[in-house]
């Protein structure tokens, strides 16, 4: 009897186990928004440790700094940034949606310092795997 109890139990919580893990969201299941509150918090709080999954293997950076443009790949950028961990900077954020489609958008995400700002244009796509960030062009104001 006390045999029937305990594998009576072990079924139950292996059923509760089971029906737990089938409601989780698959890891691969990626938003706009997730997409952009990663950039966010990665660029402003150097908080950088998901910016890989959001940043298609693809993805380019580009800075316009003054007449010349610099170019980045997305190896660079997750290296760069992950030198910068949890380096807070002095800014105020702002993001305003420029395009919006069911294939991919642009939003624009202002980054406010004290005498200019750095606006940059973030382009997120539904790549079949979520929604991914293949293009950011930065500019300075």
């Amino acid at each position: 009897m006390k045999t029937l109890k305990s594998l009576t139990l072990a079924i139950a919580l292996l059923a509760t186990t089971t029906f737990v893990k089938a409601n989780d969201v698959p890891e691969n299941y990626l938003t706009k928004t997730h997409a952009i509150n990663t950039y966010i918090d990665a660029m402003t709080r150097g908080r950088s440790n998901n910016l890989n999954q959001v940043v298609d293997q693809s993805a380019k950076f580009n800075i316009l700094r003054g007449k010349s443009i610099l170019s980045f790949t997305k190896k660079e950028m997750t290296d760069f940034l992950k030198n910068q961990k949890n380096v807070e900077q002095a800014c105020t954020t702002s993001t305003e949606v420029v395009e919006n489609n069911v294939d991919m958008a642009v939003v624009r995400v202002d980054m406010k310092f004290e005498g200019f700002t750095r606006s940059n244009y973030v382009t997120i796509a539904n790549t079949g795997s979520g929604w991914k960030i293949t293009n950011v062009y930065s500019v300075f104001k």
